[in-house]
């Protein structure tokens, strides 16, 4: 038997062309970059539909929940908008208007603002220590609450602004008392009502 060059041995590794072994990988290298590709804009669009989800809950929450803050001028001016919503009014103390009631516990008062007058009521016994009727000086308000049908309002929170330093220090050197001092605060505020 003659040897023959051209037959190579039985047990000699298959050969495979440089351009089969390449093709083999690059298969699978594009089955993984298309995978990749489709990864990321699938994980943006995800993150898309989850911040407008959030957002339109946020959105849809603070409408229900959201306090209009306005002065009384305004406020009377657009009521058809505010009335039976919750809603701030700001505004300064109609001088006589604070009276106290017992039975049940309650302030009646007034605020105004460029000419417009608000009646309040609030059904709570306690308002704050700087909330008096002082001669001679604005005291200024802000109700929360609800504005009614018939142009009143029903407060649910009161606070009264503090008067400047200024202002005060102003009315000592004219020989008044601080309006706020201990014995302005013993006297109380408003007066008792029938």
């Amino acid at each position: 038997m003659a040897h023959d060059d051209r037959h190579e041995p039985l047990d000699a590794p298959p050969v495979t062309s440089p351009a089969r072994a390449r093709s083999g990988r690059d298969r699978g290298s594009e089955a993984g970059e298309g995978r990749k590709r489709w990864v990321g804009p699938a994980i943006a669009s995800g993150l898309a539909m989850v911040a407008a989800a959030i957002a339109g809950l946020v959105l849809t929450g603070m409408q229900d929940n959201a306090i209009y803050s306005k002065p009384v001028d305004q406020l009377l001016a657009a009521k058809a908008k505010f009335v039976g919503r919750p809603v701030r009014a700001e505004g300064n103390l109609t001088h006589g208007s604070l009276v106290k009631r017992d039975q049940p516990c309650e302030y009646r008062f007034s605020i105004t603002k460029n000419g417009a007058e608000l009646p309040v009521r609030f059904a709570q016994c306690v308002v704050p220590d700087t909330f008096r009727d002082v001669p001679d000086l604005d005291v200024g308000v802000t109700v929360e609450g609800e504005l009614q049908s018939d142009d009143t309002f029903e407060a649910t929170s009161v606070l009264a602004k503090c008067p400047s330093k200024y202002e005060m220090k102003q009315r000592k050197d004219h020989g008044e008392q601080m309006p706020h001092s201990p014995l302005a605060a013993a006297a109380g505020p408003g007066t008792e009502a029938p």
